[in-house]
């Protein structure tokens, strides 16, 4: 039988945090939070006394180059990957049951995918998409760069299944306003082109160990202005095509999001590589 690990990497969430693990009650395991920085509220706590294992880790401003040590620390191969501010619907704590008391897994299935609704604030706007968050996973059927907004990279293939994860943070989850405004979607962006113009073996990685990105990203070292235009003009189309697919109609503003973002990390990159060139040319470098 698949045991499961959740792992959740938090910075000074405590109340979404105690609402995760109230919600995830015997979906799991073990236990596994890092936190993102100094534990300043008492995250540590909670986490020990529910019988978990807490780490802190230097202040990276995301989550993802924690996910390599977190995984390394997890003693079970399948990880159950939970934000602090996401929590299982009936149907997903169900299946979790089921499959950690299934006899075995299928080895071409390296994790599993569900439902991420869309969330207003006050209740939740869409039933059906997006449907492609990756929730459960094999650490070792799975490659992983540690830069936000990558996700592990399976060797087999994930499995879709149609149930629900419930993503319900204090604000609204998917606006412009998060996009074009919000402080935390800069640094993301700013960090994202810093390791963009290295390697992706510069960063923590997890079985990952070619020194070539993957395609979406190389596409925006190759070229970043060709790639922001081709992805404004396609992504929001291919988001709208979705959203009819799945739910009957059409959000226009939330599927300008994703695309909007990513020409805004085009940008930045392509602004931040002159910088570094010419402070190469000059001889600036150490």
């Amino acid at each position: 039988m698949p045991a499961v690990s959740l792992v959740v990497c938090v910075h000074n969430q405590r109340d979404l945090l105690e609402r995760l693990l109230q919600e995830s009650q015997g979906g799991y395991d073990e236990l596994v939070v890092v936190h993102d920085g100094p534990d300043e509220t008492g995250v540590g706590k909670i986490v020990t006394d529910v019988g978990g294992r807490f780490f802190e880790r230097p202040r990276a401003y995301q989550q993802e180059p924690h996910w390599p040590f977190a995984w390394e620390q997890a003693k079970y191969d399948w990880i159950l990957r939970l934000d602090a501010d996401e929590f299982p619907s009936a149907e997903m704590k169900k299946w979790l049951k089921e499959f950690r008391h299934a006899p075995k897994t299928l080895t071409e299935v390296s994790g599993y995918t569900c439902i991420w609704p869309i969330w207003n604030g006050r209740k939740t706007v869409t039933k059906n998409w997006p449907a492609d968050r990756i929730f459960l996973f094999n650490k070792k059927q799975v490659r992983f760069i540690g830069m936000a907004e990558t996700v592990p990279i399976p060797d087999g293939r994930y499995e879709p299944l149609n149930i629900v994860l419930h993503h319900q943070p204090r604000r609204k989850s998917h606006t412009l306003h998060n996009i074009l405004v919000r402080k935390q979607a800069y640094i993301w962006r700013e960090r994202i082109v810093a390791s963009l113009l290295g390697k992706p073996t510069d960063l923590t990685c997890w079985r990952w160990e070619d020194e070539n990105w993957p395609l979406i990203w190389e596409e925006i070292r190759r070229r970043p202005l060709w790639t922001a235009f081709i992805r404004l003009v396609i992504g929001p189309q291919r988001e709208l095509r979705n959203q009819w697919r799945t739910e009957g109609k059409f959000f226009p503003l939330l599927a300008m999001c994703g695309p909007i973002h990513h020409v805004m990390i085009c940008l930045k990159f392509w602004q931040m590589r002159r910088q570094h060139l010419r402070k190469k040319r000059l001889g600036l470098f150490e």
